[in-house]
């Protein structure tokens, strides 16, 4: 199962998230479960990066492990522009959950 956790401040806005583990909805190469999952988490990633200048600092391992750590933001248009992006990606996860909840668990 993929697990999706995601870290909040103390004012309610996204820091990180990390994505562990692996759907096995099919086998390596054909499961969408997968894929979809790497494909949210990664476009919101370059999404950031690209569109709000913004580089998260990752950590990455090639066994389904992922962690995205938002950088402290003096910009407040920056910063809000980046928690929209964050906030899509909960919606993307959260509609795969809702086919493939026995796949993907989100915990936001």
């Amino acid at each position: 199962m993929i697990k999706v956790t995601i870290k909040r401040n103390s004012a309610g806005k996204i820091d990180s998230f990390t994505m562990s583990g692996h759907a096995e909805f099919d086998e390596p190469g054909k499961d969408i479960v997968c894929a979809g999952a790497s494909a949210i988490a990664f476009g919101t990633i370059n999404s950031i990066y690209v569109l709000c200048k913004v580089e998260p600092s990752l950590n990455q391992e090639k066994k389904g492990f992922l962690h995205c750590q938002i950088p402290h933001l003096e910009d407040d248009v920056i910063m809000e522009k980046v928690q929209l992006l964050l906030e899509g990606m909960i919606v993307s996860f959260q509609t795969i959950e809702l086919d493939y909840g026995q796949y993907i668990k989100i915990n936001s």
